[in-house]
């Protein structure tokens, strides 16, 4: 009984966090969603395309339940999936992502918490799991990624948040003093130095 717990909260954590993470793609130009906002080029359908392959991986090889999705050997990763090309569409982005959950919500449903998996780019002993412990991991990376498309977003239009149906209007004067008592703490804490 506490697997069947353990398993529907994690599942429907994880479910959760994919929604959130599309969702900060709503509303942008397909230059803001591509474009690099990070020093390392960190691009919000990036973190999607990213996502994606992670399930694909994660809740496909591990389980010997290959993903229907092409994907490379990931021996041979060279970071393609962490920003999208000019010739891939938003729609192809997204559509490969939700297509990944069918088959990765299939893989968590079928299995139980302790089904076996193997994960060859994890050194040993840890490349031997389990489902409850890759489940815990691709929830860890979804909310990782997430909270930086949260950020990445925040950065581009002010908008934040995990659903839209919590979204508020942007309050500017609000924000900018907080922002504005913030860095004052910061300055008393540690003036800045001539």
């Amino acid at each position: 009984m506490i697997d069947e717990f353990a398993k529907d909260t994690l599942h429907g954590r994880l479910r959760r966090d994919r929604e959130a993470l599309l969702w900060k793609l709503d509303g942008l130009s397909e230059y803001d969603a591509r474009r690099p906002l990070t020093a390392t080029g960190t691009n919000l359908l990036g973190l999607v395309k990213h996502m994606a392959t992670v399930e694909a991986r994660y809740f496909g090889e591990v389980f010997d339940r290959p993903s229907p999705e092409p994907l490379p050997r990931w021996q041979d990763s060279d970071g393609s999936d962490q920003w999208t090309a000019e010739d891939e569409t938003r729609e192809q982005i997204i559509g490969f992502y939700r297509r990944t959950w069918e088959h990765s919500d299939a893989t968590i449903k079928e299995l139980p918490l302790d089904a076996p998996g193997h994960v060859p780019w994890w050194p040993e002993p840890f490349s031997h799991t389990n489902l409850f412990a890759i489940l815990v991991h691709v929830l860890g990376e979804t909310i990782r990624h997430t909270g930086h498309a949260d950020i990445l977003r925040e950065g581009l239009d002010g908008r934040t948040g995990l659903r839209p149906e919590h979204e508020r209007p942007i309050d500017e004067e609000a924000r900018a003093n907080h922002r504005a008592k913030i860095e004052q703490a910061a300055r008393s804490a540690a003036p800045i130095e001539a």
